[in-house]
């Protein structure tokens, strides 16, 4: 599969900004209604992005209503889903109880129903079969879209990186695959052990986004470990918060990550049409000049 060069992300919609707390407050009340994300969504898909690389929040489901009533008008539109949304299952649980929280989120014909028939059974701590069954409830909202690449969220990826559960990406990668016809992808703030992990798990050529910036800004461990791995390893990797958070200026910013030849994609968020369509030209002409 050949991926998008540009990705369209969701941040901007809700309230998310690692360096302003004021501008993400800003930003969660300026997208208080769904149509405001659509109008932004437009702008892009009008500018030649062609995919919306989005969080399983709940308010995306309107997102993917609005694309499956209009088919001509998104004909060519791609959706890549990041799951889980983890403050939606964080949330659950506080207030429900783990065993609570799985019910609400399992198919509604009777979640223990489901898992029985899965063969899973939470007593004997079947992960996999539950973990298939959480993935297929955050996909419900996607059913009739294309979503080629599916996405585990940089929480689950790297808590299971810290636990050593690590056959759990084999049990992603290989459900998107054959469920899904997909493929998979991981979100990380680790490339460098992520990648030693996938590989181990024999997850070959795997698709692995991570923030990628002139400042090593969240790059662990370090700058010059992700320019030698991007450099010399097998992988896709997919380059996130490029202007670390609006603290390297746009061209600077884009012109080092498209310097780093192996990397297949750049997602971004935006809010206005000047930056979307300002950042959407620098990437292609400095792509193009790479």
């Amino acid at each position: 599969m050949t991926m998008q060069r540009i990705l369209f992300g969701d941040n901007q919609f809700f309230g998310v900004n690692h360096m302003s707390e004021e501008k993400a407050r800003a930003q969660l009340m300026r997208f208080e209604s769904d149509q405001a994300i659509i109008d932004v969504l437009d702008i892009a898909y009008e500018a030649g992005i062609r995919v919306f690389m989005c969080t399983t929040h709940d308010r995306i489901a309107v997102i993917c209503d609005h694309v499956r009533a209009h088919p001509t008008r998104y004909a060519d539109f791609e959706f890549y889903p990041c799951m889980p949304y983890a403050h939606k299952y964080a949330n659950a649980v506080t207030e429900h109880g783990m065993f609570e929280a799985l019910k609400l989120f399992l198919p509604k014909e009777g979640a223990i129903g489901a898992l029985m028939k899965s063969g899973v059974s939470v007593a004997t701590k079947d992960m996999q079969g539950i973990a298939r069954l959480l993935i297929d409830a955050e996909m419900k909202m996607f059913h009739g879209l294309r979503t080629p690449v599916i996405w585990l969220q940089n929480v689950v990826t790297d808590l299971l990186l810290g636990s050593g559960f690590n056959d759990a990406f084999r049990y992603f990668a290989d459900h998107v695959k054959a469920k899904y016809g997909a493929e998979p992808g991981f979100i990380t703030m680790n490339m460098p052990k992520l990648l030693d992990v996938l590989e181990a798990q024999g997850i070959e050529n795997p698709i692995i986004c991570a923030n990628i910036n002139k400042l090593g800004f969240r790059m662990c461990p370090g700058i010059a470990q992700y320019e030698a791995l991007i450099a010399t390893r097998r992988f896709r990797p997919v380059a996130m918060s490029v202007l670390a958070s609006g603290a390297i200026p746009p061209r600077e910013a884009i012109d080092y990550v498209c310097r780093q030849k192996n990397i297949k994609s750049i997602v971004f968020g935006a809010s206005s049409r000047g930056n979307i369509q300002e950042t959407k030209r620098l990437i292609d002409e400095l792509s193009a000049a790479a």
